[in-house]
């Protein structure tokens, strides 16, 4: 009877039976839940490194982090002991029993993160803790480890590499085919924990590119860090906020940044730190922004920035699986007073607003260049007047009306319209032209150079009150509100200011404001790390050998190795001063380990540095405090001063440099030679060398104009000799000059044909604008 009724199938107002998840659909669920997408795990893993107590976070993702996050620290590290149940479910060091959780200051707690990660992608991680020889790397895949922790070589911290996120996951995988815009989520996240977090330095880059989207440096203060990253047009726009709560069973405090009434965007960027835990805030935003709405035109959104402490009892962290929002006791006493905290700033604001009016513009050259840009027009216009007029905003970020490329206007040295490169620039590389996003060029001129009280030193500030006596008033206008142009050959620029051109010397000119740069922010430089540290020693020999090529004498060889082996000794003994003035680390076994960042997004050629170090053992007075820190900065200036690379320009004759060669024992008619004796294949070309050279050329005079440029007019103070000494010639535009000084004038990548080239440089200087 019981058999008969076990085989009945059962009917369909049946309840189902209730079956327990296995542990793998558990996790895979829970996983699902914690890491929704690429920025979510970015999230965990950066707030992982700050509760480390890091101090730089560096960041690398390909294909949006579907393919590849990798993130580096130089935090506290793991443990060994802990590595075993890392990424396990549930296991954390932030807190041990339910009641810590009412206390936390961590921003994990959980320990989730890293399991759920496990279950739905690769994950390695390599590690070092301190005092230990070597690191430690272990690869973890459902929450377990793969093998056990193998040895090997790390820096300081933790690296974390997550691989081929939901790969096992094919409906959420393909919710995610934008890696765009799964990148600028990211990049965006990223920014909102720099400005922050101004005590740690933050980069992020994507796979294969050469500069990053987000690279900031420690700062002191917030501003700079918003300036950093978010740029000057929202900088200069910010008003301070501040506001407080006198119940004391409340300690409510609260600090930040709110855009003022000439600031307008089309969308509101909130960022919102509660006990330095980001979060989102809905019911504040829509606080705030009716107020904005009540003063701002209603394209306008507002920029804000609020960093609120309170109590940890006075808050619930864990009310969301990413931990995305907290619950707030008294949360409507605090969003009323910030509210009104806004407002009242707001209204105060609103009494200075101002409003740009532009002139038409001429339409003189604009018919001249067509006939020399093949179609393409151009115009110049007349100076910008600013007047307190009642006309719709025209600060960044405002709605405009749409303008042809081709009617644009170069009207003052923020706006790129007008530039030669918009019309006759080839376009580069691909990755030269991501270099050149708006991420990248907001980067290259953000932060601020100039720290105050950096170091009390007479010397110092004798050399800077040099700087400021020698400065010429009148180049500095020029300098101030100048317009890039192009460069007029390997060494000179064209900028122009009101309607005269300039030709700049970009070699003289990177020379002073390094040395100034080095100055004005001494002892405070941050550094760049070496990866193989250069051994000084071989350093000054290669420098020797390359002032006395044709030596080929044994004696000469054992004197430059004594000379070597003497500055060496020299740099050992003064590497303390030089790391903390300057951040040049020289390690104990004579190894150059560390430089200086002097400006932000720019590199020195390193072809060049055995030159620096011979000049910093032989032409330094290391017994005299002031002339020691000039002949540092101005060794730094020379090895920073952005020379011409090494490998002859491919554009115009240049190009010949990379024709295959093959020796001949005799020249014929037929085949032209060179003065080597070498016959030039017109048919081959060494297009490896030709693409490292051009790569090498086109990045060269994008830093040229992206960070020269950009950090002159904020810094620069130029002196009187450079009026004299050639770095800033004024283009004279009556014809004699013009045929004596053709030659050099020549604008060498437009290729344009002698008379006319002349013929628009005389034009353009008779033009009144």
């Amino acid at each position: 009877m019981d058999i008969e009724q076990q085989d009945q199938p059962h009917s369909p107002t049946d309840p189902p039976k209730i079956n327990r998840l296995s542990d793998s659909v558990v996790n895979r669920i829970a996983a699902g839940e914690v890491i929704q997408r690429p920025v979510s795990a970015v999230k965990e893993l950066i707030e992982n490194s700050l509760d480390a107590a890091s101090t730089s976070i560096n960041l690398l993702l390909k294909d949006g982090g579907l393919k590849l996050i990798q993130i580096s620290d130089d935090g506290h590290g793991i443990r060994y002991e802990d590595l075993p149940i890392l990424c396990e479910r549930h296991t954390t060091s932030k807190l041990s029993s339910f009641e810590d959780l009412m206390s936390i200051k961590s921003m994990g707690f959980r320990g989730e993160a890293l399991a759920s990660m496990t279950y739905v992608s690769h994950v390695t991680v390599t590690t070092i803790t301190k005092g230990q020889l070597h690191g430690y790397r272990v690869s973890y895949r459902d929450g377990a480890m793969e093998h056990e922790p193998r040895a090997c070589a790390a820096v300081k911290g933790t690296q974390i590499m997550v691989e081929n996120l939901f790969y096992n996951m094919t409906a959420r995988k393909k919710t995610l085919q934008s890696s765009a815009d799964d990148y600028s989520k990211i990049v965006d996240l990223v920014s909102r924990f720099a400005i922050h977090h101004n005590n740690v330095s933050f980069s992020c880059r994507k796979h294969g590119a050469t500069r990053a989207d987000v690279h900031t440096v420690v700062t002191s203060s917030t501003l700079d860090a918003i300036r950093s990253v978010y740029g000057v047009s929202v900088a200069r726009n910010l008003i301070k906020l501040e506001a407080s709560d006198n119940d004391p069973s409340s300690v409510f405090e609260m600090h930040g940044f709110m855009s003022n009434a000439n600031y307008a965007a089309k969308k509101i960027t909130m960022v919102l730190f509660i006990n330095d835990r980001l979060v989102e805030w809905s019911a504040l935003k829509r606080a705030i922004e009716i107020v904005y709405a009540t003063t701002l035109p209603k394209a306008s959104k507002p920029f804000v920035y609020i960093s609120i402490v309170l109590p940890p009892e006075n808050i619930d962290v864990n009310v969301h699986p990413t931990k995305r929002e907290v619950s707030v006791l008294n949360q409507e006493a605090i969003i009323e007073q910030i509210q009104s905290v806004v407002e009242s700033r707001l209204r105060s604001s609103d009494e200075a607003r101002t409003f740009q009016e532009q002139a038409c513009p001429g339409n003189i050259l604009y018919s001249m260049l067509n006939v020399f840009y093949s179609g393409r027009q151009s115009s110049l216009s007349q100076n910008n007047t600013s007047k307190e007029v009642n006309l719709s905003p025209t600060t960044p970020g405002s709605r405009s009306q749409k303008v042809p490329v081709h009617k644009l206007v170069r009207t003052d040295s923020l706006d790129p319209a007008g530039r030669l490169h918009a019309y006759v620039q080839t376009k580069l590389d691909g990755h030269i032209e991501k270099t050149a996003s708006l991420n990248a060029v907001r980067s290259s001129v953000r932060q601020r150079r100039n720290p105050k009280g950096s170091l009390d030193l007479t010397s110092v500030q004798e050399l800077l009150d040099e700087i400021n006596n020698k400065c010429d008033p009148g180049m500095m206008d020029i300098v101030r509100h100048c317009t890039y142009i192009g460069m007029a050959d390997d060494v000179f620029a064209v900028i122009q200011h009101n309607t005269h051109l300039y030709l700049v010397n970009v070699v003289n000119l990177s020379k002073e404001l390094i040395y100034q740069q080095v100055l004005s922010r001494f002892a405070r430089l941050n550094a760049i790390s070496i990866s193989d540290p250069l051994p000084l020693k071989d350093l000054i020999i290669l420098a020797l050998k390359d002032e006395d090529l044709d030596s080929e004498c044994n004696d000469e060889d054992h004197l430059q190795e004594k000379i070597a082996e003497m500055n060496s000794e020299l740099l050992k003994q003064k590497s303390e001063i030089m790391d903390e003035f300057f951040s040049i680390y020289i390690d104990k076994h004579g190894n150059v380990a560390t430089l200086p960042v002097i400006l932000d997004q720019y590199t020195p050629d390193m072809d060049r540095i055995p030159e620096f170090v011979l000049c910093l053992g032989n032409d330094v007075d290391w017994e005299d405090e002031k002339n020691c820190i000039q002949g540092v900065s101005v060794a730094l200036g020379n090895f920073y001063a952005m020379h011409p690379p090494m490998l002859p320009n491919p554009s115009g004759e240049g190009l010949l440099f990379y024709k295959k060669r093959k020796v001949l024992d005799n020249c014929t008619k037929e085949n032209a030679c060179d003065s080597t004796g070498s016959n030039i294949d017109n048919d081959k070309v060494d297009h490896e060398l030709l693409s490292e050279a051009t790569t090498e050329w086109a990045q060269r005079e994008w830093t040229i104009q992206h960070v020269l440029f950009p950090s002159m007019r904020l810094f620069f103070k130029p002196p009187v000799s450079m009026a004299t000494n050639g770095t800033f010639v004024k283009v004279n535009t009556h014809s004699s000059f013009i045929q004596s000084n053709l030659s050099f004038l020549r604008i060498s990548f437009l290729k344009f044909h002698y008379d006319s080239m002349r013929y628009i440089i005389l034009i353009w200087g008779e033009i009144v604008y």
